[in-house]
């Protein structure tokens, strides 16, 4: 959930790193036990040191690349899961200290030594054999992890077993290497909070400048990935947490159509409109990963829907793939930085030189579902939390919302030192899904979000999807007041349940800016093609550097 609806209301291996401590606790706090606090950001941060600087190279190369090295017995998963570990140590805690990983896997090289042991057997499991992935941490793995959120009130809590997603990554040959940093309940904590926060993990920082934020709240997986810490990355979104943190931190971002990737086992806000979702260097890597992690789940009825409609997504990446398209170009969406829109404005000219048709639109009703639109997150965060808790957390010491607002009161030092959870209260003073109140504004959201938003403006242009600026520009982080994200293209599409995809379109003073593409109900292979081709046209995205902060000019 991002910070702006509360707004709106080397190839060589390396020598095997080893694991270091992330500071998180182990085990499960008593009820009435105080907690140390977190790490938290200082107001200053370090320039990035020589150390830390670094040209891309085997850690900062896509899936097929460090497959194809496998493959030739130049690399093993071994060596690549040992250099992640070591980059992990070097850059996220110390040197620059993005402090984007919460939790590290202890298990990761004996897994990586698995999927080793397996090649040499000619046992391939499929292209993320033996790649190294980072899951946020409001998703399950039924491993010595733990899964809270980035809540002390979860903290040493282990999940029964592993997230449906989770187990079809590891099916597929994934290795684990970690969890990653987020807003503290994916951001439905409070309306004041700094987003990339969480009182277990403290402040993840932008890669790209480390003053200013990573947007919310898969703000870990974002800076993770951007900075080479692994291959790829699982981020959430209920309304802008994958498609803002990719776009801020230079990334590829899918939010996929709601069905498309189960839910079952991530801590949630809102069944009907959370999602996971891939977030990656590139459209191919993005591709790999939601191939990878989509399909039907019994424990998750809305998968019933992709049911015949999933497939091998590295299949739609062609480069022709913008050729005959018709584009939406979503003017109410433009307008409210003008250098943003200028670089937008050269994205859509690289569009039509691919091919497509550009035609303006004005995307309707997008302000009719602003306060229902925080009713049904409400609703469905006090009923989906209690649901989870019960099933993939039976030990913990808080078992619904209303405990975790206790003891969050109980260890206000550690868990509110700079904002408090007027959002946890007012999701606990709502009633049960069956309430009418609820009923009405689900309809009132598919009414203006899917019949009369973006399918009507999809059929009376004859579109094949919609293109806008994903978002704005990273913020400078400000704990006193709060975020300052600026506009945002997510809501359309994440209160419809229809897929987004956001890809790197340049920079603003050396900061990234995405563009995205929304289109109707399983369209995301459609749109998977017209985001390779955009990407390879123009290869925009660069490895980040690290500055302690950026200057106005700044290319």
């Amino acid at each position: 959930m991002d910070r702006r609806d509360f707004v709106r209301m080397g190839l060589a291996a390396g020598a095997a790193a080893g694991l270091p401590r992330t500071g998180a606790a182990t085990t499960a706090l008593p009820p009435d036990a105080a907690v140390s606090p977190a790490p938290v950001a200082a107001p200053s941060v370090q320039a990035a040191t020589p150390a830390s600087m670094y040209k891309p190279g085997i850690l900062d190369a896509g899936v097929m690349a460090q497959q194809e090295l496998m493959a030739a017995h130049k690399l093993t998963s071994h060596a690549l899961t040992s250099q992640y570990l070591a980059r992990i140590k070097s850059v996220d805690k110390s040197g620059p200290r993005l402090n984007a990983v919460i939790e590290l896997n202890p298990e990761a090289l004996k897994i990586a030594l698995d999927m080793d042991r397996e090649r040499l057997h000619r046992k391939v499991r499929g292209p993320l054999h033996g790649i190294p992935v980072l899951i946020k941490d409001n998703i399950a793995t039924g491993d010595r992890m733990c899964t809270t959120a980035g809540s002390l009130a979860l903290a040493g809590v282990k999940a029964a077993r592993d997230a449906c997603i989770v187990a079809r990554l590891r099916a597929a040959g994934a290795v684990i290497i970690g969890k990653t940093n987020l807003s503290e309940w994916a951001n439905m904590r409070s309306s004041q909070a700094v987003s990339g926060w969480s009182a277990r993990g403290g402040l993840t920082r932008n890669p790209y400048a480390l003053d200013r934020n990573c947007s919310g709240s898969s703000s870990g997986s974002a800076a993770a990935v951007a900075a080479a810490l692994a291959t790829v990355a699982v981020g959430t979104e209920t309304d802008g947490s994958i498609v803002s943190p990719a776009s801020i931190c230079g990334l590829v971002g899918i939010k996929p159509t709601l069905g498309l990737i189960s839910r079952s086992g991530i801590i949630p806000i809102a069944q009907a409109q959370d999602t996971a979702g891939p977030m990656a260097r590139s459209v191919a890597d993005a591709a790999l990963m939601l191939t990878a992690m989509a399909g039907c789940d019994p424990d998750d009825p809305v998968t019933e829907g992709c049911r015949g409609r999933t497939c091998d997504y590295a299949q739609a990446l062609d480069t022709k793939a913008l050729q005959g398209k018709r584009l939406g170009v979503a003017r109410n969406f433009f307008g409210h930085r003008a250098d943003i829109d200028a670089l937008i404005n050269a994205s859509l000219r690289v569009l039509q030189a691919q091919g497509a048709t550009l035609v303006d639109v004005h995307v309707p009703n997008v302000s009719r579902y602003d306060e229902t639109e925080m009713d049904v997150l409400l609703y469905e965060f006090k009923a989906g939390l209690a649901s989870y808790l019960r099933q993939y957390a039976p030990d913990a010491a808080v078992q619904d919302m209303a405990a975790v607002i206790e003891f969050n009161r109980r260890n206000s030092a550690q868990e509110m030192p700079y904002f408090g959870q007027d959002v946890l209260e007012r999701a606990q003073a709502k009633g049960g899904l069956d309430e009418q109140a609820y009923l009405d504004a689900l309809a009132h959201n598919h009414r203006y979000a899917r019949d009369e938003g973006i399918d009507q403006v999809l059929a009376e242009h004859q579109l094949d999807g919609l293109v806008a600026p994903t978002g704005s520009i990273a913020w400078l982080t400000d704990f006193i007041s709060g975020d300052n994200s600026g506009m945002s293209f997510s809501s359309p599409a994440a209160v419809a349940g229809y897929p987004h995809i956001t890809v790197p379109a340049g920079y603003v003073h050396g900061l990234p800016v995405g563009l995205s593409l929304v289109g109707a109900p399983y369209s995301d292979a459609s749109l998977i093609g017209m985001a390779y081709a955009f990407e390879q046209a123009t290869h925009h995205r660069r490895a980040p550097q690290f500055p302690a902060t950026i200057s106005p000019g700044m290319a």
